[in-house]
This record gives C-alpha cells, sequence and structure tokens, in this order.
C-alpha cells in the first residue's frame, strides 16, 4: 500500500516538470520574447496551478474510500 501510495506521490510530482502547458495568450507573449526562462517559468506555474485540483479531490476521494471501507 505505502509502495502504491510513493510511486503516485512521486508520478505526481515528476509529471508538471515534463508537461508543458500554456494558453493562447500566455503562449503569444512567451514567443515574441528571445528568452526561454519566462517560458519555461510561465509553464511550470500553469501546470502546478493546474495540479493542486487534482490532489485535493484525490485525497478527498481517499479519505471517502478509507472512510466507507471502515
Amino acid at each position: 500500500m505505502k509502495t502504491k501510495l510513493l510511486v503516485i506521490l512521486l508520478i505526481l510530482f515528476v509529471f508538471p516538470t515534463v508537461s508543458e502547458a500554456q494558453c493562447a495568450m500566455c503562449r503569444a507573449v512567451v514567443e515574441s520574447e528571445a528568452d526561454g526562462k519566462t517560458a519555461e517559468a510561465i509553464n511550470n506555474g500553469i501546470v502546478y496551478l493546474m495540479a493542486v485540483p487534482y490532489i485535493l479531490v484525490a485525497s478527498l476521494f481517499y479519505f471517502i474510500y478509507r472512510k466507507m471501507r471502515n
């Protein structure tokens, strides 16, 4: 059980650094700049903001599952 939880947490923490996400407006602003650091920072910020609700919902379902199991 602990190994499965550890694997899931590792995937959640590794996946945002691999994925790339940008809205149309952010992409247009970033493409006009020559520096790649800004684009990477915007991508990371978007992915982290997107990950928080998924983590909250997953933890809610986990606690419900645990409560129903007992």
